[in-house]
């Protein structure tokens, strides 16, 4: 007899028998099963009506069907039906339909948004906190060295944040 195992990552089940403990294990193993390197096809509100065993979708705000009573959560089809895990805060999956990451932030879920304090490359910080507005230039009587020296402090800031490489 063939060892079963869970539908996307091929995680081994208990064969009945086991321990007497192959459903709540097996559960255990499925659940995981989708979230382990989550990948989803798109946000659905409608169940689809032929999935394939392993793959999954994030359900929408006002889901029907199967998926009533499910809104945000994670479905994935198994052997077995629909499976549902219900979202945690840093939970990031792959959408495949957008070709970006969705990640549940803040009681939704964010999708190809990219969300931090500051980013640094190669551990040298390149992006902070917002900085004051540049005022327009005013006037029109502005000499051609000033405009030189604003356009060097320009160059500097951007090469001193690591997004312009040295001259």
């Amino acid at each position: 007899m063939a060892e079963e195992r869970t539908d996307r990552h091929a995680l081994p089940l208990l064969q009945a028998g086991q321990a007497q403990k192959e459903m709540t294990h097996n559960e255990a193993l499925v659940l995981l099963d989708l979230i382990a390197g989550a990948a989803a096809e798109a946000v659905a509100e409608v169940p689809p009506s032929a999935p394939e065993p392993g793959q999954c979708w994030i359900v929408g705000a006002t889901p029907v069907g199967a998926w009533t009573g499910q809104a945000d959560a994670l479905a994935g089809w198994t052997e077995s039906g629909w499976r549902f895990v219900v979202p945690r805060e840093g939970l990031s999956v792959w959408l495949a339909a957008a070709g970006c990451t969705a990640a549940w932030q803040g009681g939704a879920w964010r999708i190809g948004a990219a969300h931090a304090r500051s980013l640094s490359v190669d551990g040298t910080q390149v992006v902070g906190a917002q900085q004051p507005a540049i005022a327009d230039p005013a006037g029109g009587g502005t000499v051609d060295a000033e405009a030189r020296a604003t356009l060097a402090a320009i160059l500097a800031a951007l090469r001193t944040h690591g997004l312009v490489a040295p001259a």
